[in-house]
This record gives structure tokens, C-alpha cells and sequence, in this order.
């Protein structure tokens, strides 16, 4: 019983928002610096294999796009995306769930920090350009 149609992979992509096996076409190598520095990281070899990252990089990809997928048909529920669809997909993941939202708040951190340097600056470039007003 051979269906053309089943393709070579394992897994089956259900539902209209995703492309097919053929239609998805991607630029390899983009993650190739971050997965070696990351497998070094957890116990490989400085220099990995390139198999071995290119064997990472297929992983990563296909999780990441399937988890978008997921979280897109999640949000199209409500009309848009956003990251609460992430959060609640990593719900039973409570490893990944903690890391997420600590990220997540350090990035709110770093915005909040970056906004009040601006406004320190600014009032900083306001007070210089009164004082070289004053000298004039």
C-alpha cells in the first residue's frame, strides 16, 4: 500500500496553516554559530561535528516551527497571537515555563532600564544645552 501522498516523514502535518513538506524550503546554516557554542556549552566538543549541527539545526527548527504552529491555531481562536499561546504550550513543561517567564520579565527589566536611561539622557542633554546657552 503505497501512498505518494504520505510523504517520507513520520510525522503527518495536520491542518491548513502549515506547508506542506515540499512548499517548506528554508535557508540552512542561520543557527550554525549559536548550536555549536551551545552543544560545547552542555559537553561537546569545542568544535562539533558539522553533521552534528546540522542534525541540532533540523531539530530546533521543526520544534520551533511546530511550536508556532500550535500557538498560531491557539491565537487564531482569539483573532491574534500572542505570547500567552507560548506560555500555555509549555503549561506541562514546567522546566521550560519557569525559564520563559524569567526570561521574559528580564527583557521587561531591560526595557524599563533602557527607558529611564533615555529619559536620564535627555534630561542630561537639556540641561547641557541650557548651560551652554547661559555661557553664551
Amino acid at each position: 500500500m503505497n501512498n505518494p501522498s504520505a510523504g517520507s516523514s513520520s510525522k503527518q502535518r495536520t491542518g491548513s496553516s502549515q506547508p506542506s513538506e515540499t512548499s517548506f524550503k528554508r535557508k540552512r546554516g542561520v543557527f550554525q554559530k549559536e548550536l555549536q557554542h551551545m552543544m560545547y556549552g552542555f559537553g561537546d566538543d569545542a568544535n562539533p561535528l558539522p553533521e552534528s549541527v546540522a542534525l541540532m539545526e533540523d531539530i530546533v527548527v521543526e520544534y520551533i516551527t511546530e511550536l508556532v504552529y500550535k500557538a498560531q491555531e491557539i491565537g487564531s481562536k482569539r483573532g491574534k497571537l500572542s505570547v500567552e499561546d507560548f506560555l500555555y504550550l509549555m503549561r506541562k513543561d514546567p522546566r521550560k515555563l519557569n525559564r520563559s517567564t524569567e526570561l521574559l520579565s528580564m527583557n521587561e527589566e531591560l526595557k524599563q532600564a533602557r527607558r529611564a536611561f533615555e529619559i536620564d539622557e535627555d534630561k542630561l542633554k537639556k540641561a547641557f544645552e541650557e548651560d551652554e546657552k547661559v555661557d553664551q
